[in-house]
């Protein structure tokens, strides 16, 4: 998996209940994020997709020119501020050292259409032609275009911006851009559950780290100073959440889960519109572009997401 997703968009080594609606199991929200989260990943890792981002003239020698452009490119020549807010555990310093300046390097419009092209060089080359012409995908991407139109706009700034823009033509293109939805209208979901629980940006990220994530050096990509993640730290323990040694005391373990629980039940809408059998069936289709997508070699295995880690 990615750490592209770049939120910490929820805990992904157990399942939880509280999304037992409508017939869908528990844990089938969540299960249904980890299979789609990996195809809008690779947006941030292809080579064909840094090759569109030179094209545009961003720098490639690191890929966070390009990560600002792709994922903020929907809502609009966006300020710092504004980025900062909707991407929320990045430090508004690093936020700042790519934005605005991206968009003086391409017009949004102009990110977006070049995305589009990545992502389908990047499918192309991942699925392979026989990929793209298999009719599950095309079945996949009808009913993932269908959970996406249920995930409600409302207070979700991210979602709202990707299911605002024109849907493409092709099944492999409708995938990509309904697994985005979907995930971005799931992390919107996530910044409620924290802001709820009182966990500012680094927090939330020390407090990810605290019950076992990741390793602490994975979220440097998150551009938050020694001294900011240490005052975090010391912001925890006085809540009682972490110990002396930054792990994670049982208050906050419980804290952690009912920010990941509540995650879940904020992004079981377009699951429990979906219905349990088509669930079922979009999870059994993915399985293959799923496969194909860790099994690429692109997605890094240590991630910010806490995806495959027990």
């Amino acid at each position: 998996m990615s750490d592209s997703e770049d939120d910490t968009v929820g805990r992904g080594d157990a399942a939880t209940g509280g999304t037992d609606q409508a017939g869908l199991a528990p844990g089938r929200v969540r299960q249904m994020w980890h299979l789609l989260e990996p195809l809008h990943a690779l947006l941030y890792y292809a080579p064909e997709a840094f090759e569109e981002a030179a094209r545009l003239g961003y720098d490639t020698a690191e890929r966070w020119p390009s990560y600002f452009a792709w994922r903020a490119a929907p809502l609009g020549p966006a300020g710092p501020v504004r980025v900062a807010s909707a991407f929320y555990s990045f430090s508004p310093a690093a936020v700042a050292r790519y934005v605005p300046a991206v968009w003086e390097t391409a017009a949004p419009a102009d990110v977006l259409a070049a995305r589009l092209r990545a992502v389908d060089r990047t499918y192309r080359a991942v699925l392979g032609e026989d990929g793209l012409r298999d009719p599950g995908l095309a079945e996949a991407a009808a009913l993932a275009r269908r959970a996406a139109g249920a995930a409600g706009p409302a207070g979700r700034r991210l979602a709202a911006a990707n299911a605002e823009l024109d849907w493409p033509d092709a099944p492999h293109l409708v995938l990509w851009q309904a697994a985005t939805i979907l995930r971005e209208h799931r992390g919107d979901g996530h910044v409620a559950a924290l802001l709820a629980a009182g966990l500012d940006p680094v927090e939330s990220l020390v407090s990810f780290a605290a019950v076992g994530a990741a390793p602490v050096p994975v979220f440097a990509s998150r551009g938050w100073s020694d001294a900011e993640w240490a005052a975090g730290q010391d912001r925890l323990a006085a809540r009682g959440l972490v110990g002396a040694d930054g792990a994670a005391t049982a208050e906050g373990r419980a804290l952690r889960a009912e920010v990941e629980r509540r995650t879940d039940e904020l992004a079981a809408a377009p699951w429990v519109a979906l219905g349990p059998g088509a669930v079922d069936r979009l999870a059994d289709l993915l399985g293959g572009p799923w496969l194909a997508a860790l099994g690429s070699g692109l997605l890094p295995a240590e991630n910010t997401l806490g995806i495959g880690r027990s």
